[in-house]
This record gives C-alpha cells, sequence and structure tokens, in this order.
C-alpha cells in the first residue's frame, strides 16, 4: 500500500503507473462481484421459482440445502472481494434468542490490566455479553462470552477487552458445532436434513437453512488451507492419481449427469500423508493437467502412479513420468480365473502371487534396500512373466477376454514394472483407491451433488477431513481447533494448520 508520503515524492509517470494499476484491480474485482452477484441471482432464481418436476422431500432437501450453502458461499466471496463498509452502512445482525433451558458455561474476558495510562485505577461499570451455541455429540450447550467494563474516572477512558475472533463474525455458531456440521457432512454422510432432526432431538432444531449457509461460509474460510495442501502435496515427486464418478445435478433441467471426484496423494512409503480431492464436472484429461499445473515449467514433473485411463496420457508427454498399477493387470487374469476357470488366468496369478510376497517383504524397508531387493528378486519374476506372456499372445485368438488381458500388461510393461527399479514407486495404485471407497459409501446417503460449486467444496473440506485421519488425527478436534485458530493465523504460517503439522493448540503452547 502506497502512503500520501510516497505519493508526494512521485513524478507524473510514476502516478500515472499507480492510477493505472488501482484502475486494473478495481476493473479485476468489479468483474469479479459482478460475476458472484450473476451466479447468486441464478441460484435464488433456481431456489424460488416454482417448479413442475416433483421430487421426494429428502431429494428436494439435498437440492435445497446445496443452493443455501452456495449463497452462503457467494456472499462470503463477495464480501472479501468488495470494501470493507463504513461504520454507518455496517448493521447489527438479528441474533436467534437461544432457549434458557440449555446449560450455561461463562467465559469471562477482562483487561490484562485495570491500571489506566495516567496511572489511575479503573472502575468496573458494566459489561457486555454474547452467547454462542456449542455441541457436543448429544448435547447442546451455550457459551456466554461476558466482557467487562472498566473506565478510569479522571480521564473517562473506557477499556475492554477485544472481541475473540470468529470463523462466522458475529455469528451464532462456536468452532465445535460447525466442526460437528462439516464431519457430519462430509466425513459421515449425513445431509443437512439428517442433522437437522439430530439436533432437534437434541433440545434445538437448527433450521437445515441456517446449516447451510455455516457450510457455506466455513467451505470458504478454509479455503486458503486446502489450497496450501494441494502446493504441499505437488512438492513431492511420487503421486498416486485416481477417479471415481459422482451424479452432478444440471440447475437448468435438474438432471443429473456423471461428473468425477478426481484424488491424488502422497504414497504409503511417504512420511507426509496427505490426500487432494478435485471435484470436476466431467473425466477430460484436462482437469488433471490443470491440477498438476501442467504444461508449464513451474508445473508437476515426479512420477504419477495411475491406471491406463487416457485422460492421464497427454501429463505424460509434458514431462510427468507414467508408472502403472500391478493391481490392475493381476485384476485382468483374476476375472479370467474367476468367470471362467482360465488355466491362462490361474498361471498368471502365481507370477502375482510372487511379485506380491517380495513387496511384503520389503514394505517397512528403507528405499535403497527396497530397490536392492526388487532388482534381486522381483526383476527375474517380471522377466519370466513377461516372457509367458509373449508365448501365450502367439497361442490365444485375437478378440478374447484372454488376448485383452495379456495385450493390458504387455503394452503397458515398462510402467508395470518401473516400481522394480525405483524404490520409491509403489507397485500399484491401492493406496489411493483406499482414499476414495469411503466417497462411494457416502454416495448412497448424499444421492448426488446439487453444484459444481457443492462438488468442489464438498472436495476441499473432505480433503482436510481424510488427511486428517491420515495422519491419525481425529476430524473433529483437528476441524474444531483450526476453525479457532484460523481467523487470527497469519497467512505466512497457515502451513502450521496443515494436517501433518498440525499440533493441537494447548500442545503448541
Amino acid at each position: 500500500m502506497i502512503d500520501e508520503a510516497q505519493l508526494q515524492e512521485f513524478d507524473a509517470q510514476q502516478l500515472r503507473d499507480v492510477v493505472r494499476t488501482l484502475i486494473a484491480d478495481v476493473s479485476f474485482k468489479q468483474t469479479t462481484i459482478d460475476k458472484l452477484t450473476h451466479e447468486m441471482a441464478v441460484l435464488k432464481r433456481l431456489k424460488f421459482a416454482a417448479q413442475s418436476e416433483a421430487y421426494s422431500a429428502e431429494q428436494k432437501s439435498l437440492l435445497d440445502e446445496t443452493i443455501d450453502t452456495d449463497l452462503a458461499a457467494l456472499a462470503a466471496e463477495i464480501e472479501q472481494a468488495s470494501p470493507p463498509p463504513s461504520p454507518q452502512d455496517k448493521q447489527k445482525p438479528k441474533r436467534q434468542q437461544l432457549p434458557e433451558s440449555l446449560p450455561r458455561r461463562e467465559i469471562h474476558h477482562e483487561p490484562h490490566s485495570t491500571t489506566c495510562a495516567c496511572g489511575c485505577q479503573l472502575k468496573r461499570i458494566g459489561q457486555d455479553m454474547a452467547e454462542k451455541l456449542d455441541y457436543q455429540p448429544g448435547v447442546f450447550t451455550v457459551e456466554r462470552h461476558i466482557r467487562g467494563k472498566w473506565v478510569c474516572a479522571k480521564c473517562e477512558t473506557l477499556i475492554q477487552a477485544p472481541v475473540p475472533a470468529h470463523i462466522i463474525d458475529k455469528g451464532l455458531p462456536t468452532a465445535g458445532l460447525l466442526a460437528q456440521v462439516l464431519v457430519a457432512k462430509y466425513a459421515d454422510h449425513l445431509p443437512l436434513y439428517r442433522q437437522e432432526a439430530i439436533f432437534g432431538r437434541a433440545g434445538l432444531a437448527l433450521p437445515r437453512s441456517t446449516l447451510a449457509q455455516w457450510v457455506g461460509q466455513c467451505g470458504v474460510q478454509l479455503q486458503p488451507l486446502v489450497d496450501a495442501l494441494r502446493a504441499e502435496l505437488l512438492k513431492h515427486s511420487v503421486l498416486h492419481a485416481d477417479e471415481t464418478p459422482v451424479a452432478m445435478l444440471k440447475p437448468g433441467n435438474r438432471k443429473t449427469h456423471r461428473a468425477y471426484l478426481w484424488s491424488y496423494c502422497t504414497t504409503s512409503y511417504n512420511p507426509t500423508r496427505a490426500v487432494v480431492f478435485d471435484f470436476a464436472d466431467s473425466r477430460g484429461g484436462q482437469h488433471a493437467r490443470a491440477f498438476l499445473g501442467l504444461p508449464g515449467e513451474s508445473g508437476w514433473h515426479g512420477k504419477l502412479v495411475c491406471d491406463d485411463f487416457s485422460g492421464y496420457k497427454a501429463c505424460f508427454e509434458m514431462g510427468v513420468t507414467e508408472a502403472g498399477c500391478l493391481a490392475h493387470a493381476r485384476r485382468k487374469f483374476h476375472e479370467l480365473w474367476v468367470n471362467h476357470h482360465s488355466t491362462i488366468g490361474e498361471q498368471a496369478l502365481k507370477f502375482f502371487i510372487q511379485l506380491y510376497d517380495i513387496e511384503r517383504e520389503v514394505r517397512e524397508l528403507g528405499v535403497p534396500e527396497r530397490k536392492r531387493i526388487r532388482q534381486e528378486q522381483s526383476r527375474p519374476v517380471a522377466d519370466a512373466l513377461h516372457l509367458w506372456l509373449t508365448q501365450q499372445r502367439l497361442k490365444v485368438p485375437e478378440g478374447s477376454a484372454t488376448i485383452k488381458a495379456i495385450d493390458y500388461s504387455l503394452n503397458r510393461w515398462t510402467a508395470l514394472t518401473r516400481y522394480i527399479d525405483e524404490g520409491d514407486l509403489p507397485a500399484d495404485n491401492n493406496w489411493v483407491e483406499n482414499q476414495i471407497r469411503p466417497i462411494a459409501t457416502g454416495r448412497k446417503n448424499w444421492l448426488f451433488a446439487g453444484s459444481l460449486r457443492a462438488g468442489q467444496r464438498a472436495a476441499a473440506i473432505m480433503s482436510l477431513v481424510h488427511s486428517a485421519r491420515l495422519n491419525g488425527h481425529d476430524p473433529y478436534a483437528y476441524l474444531r481447533d483450526v476453525l479457532e485458530r484460523l481467523p487470527t493465523q497469519p497467512a505466512s504460517r497457515i502451513d502450521e494448520l496443515l494436517p501433518h503439522r498440525w499440533q493441537p493448540a494447548s500442545a503448541a503452547i
């Protein structure tokens, strides 16, 4: 930021440059605000316009909670992009009165010193009180924040402890309640209409529209942390990648189409445990390239463990090294043996069993030792398998299921066996597939993603939740602590809140 003293020293050309920069910045922000405002108008029209399609109560509530969440997220993004309002423009939010039957816990905030700057002793003349709703599984409580007012009788100075920062400014919920809603929705796969019923049984029915607004606001506040997690992930030279289909609602005609949740994570050999989900409206390879920052010299150029999906092929032409999945190759022959009692399938499986036996032996070893044993023991088995497959290829008729299984391995042989000469490479892609498995379970509960924005928000929060689990943390404890600390955490130190670096606030002191 340029102050007035610096402006006085600028010549005419420098002032013109400053003005051009400011105009460009204002224009960009205004364009962003206009785009978000238009998107908000579309969502409001979709929410309030009459609809001819018939939905069950559960399906409609899933859609409505998505719209409410998107609207809250858009409002938060517009607020971030807009200049701060003047004090007279600020409206005091209407607060819901919390039931008197809920237990209260008083938290007092007083000045560190009750001595005025003039030397007089301050006198307490009153207090301000704000109530926030907290939640422990099954029980609501109220945090009553009491801020004493202290005044100096001589110089009439009024002193109060500052208002504690919260993830939702002047909001009703504590970080604990917000963490509960997020974990229930994105880890336990409970839609908000079910959470509304659960909260009702606990003594306070929170409308799902209110819960949706909280989720949207939290998604915006947590996004910088997710961006930092992605940047951390791309520092590592070996990654897994996979994708799974997710139904997504088309706002225009309220029909669903197939979108995809892409998953990227470090390997089980890497002490840094991290997974990042990326939601996209298609399975196009451009989404993988965009995540990896390709093309470009600053993009990621490591070794990518993946299946034979064609969407990754362009990455391998841009400096990424392909590492195949041995489990996918094995699966082809397992299907032959299970479905057709194929002798070729049975014999191929014996080779794969030998390779996996060696992998179990080297799992806990260091990179150099793992590489040495693989080259000494796995290489001869792999060479024998390759020779045997080549011979069988000449005997099997074209177009059969057997020829397809053989060709899958032979055509990708270099990628499939690359792990043998690389001690830091896993033999298959099972590690990332295990990270996606809970998502497949969740699809049965939430049916579909209500919008592209909702899918991207879900992917972001699930990245934090599942990365916390990978590092042995309780997702609720992690999110609660992060939501408490994030409002005052300097941007330069946001990496301290990443799941693999996180320590509870009490342990960090």
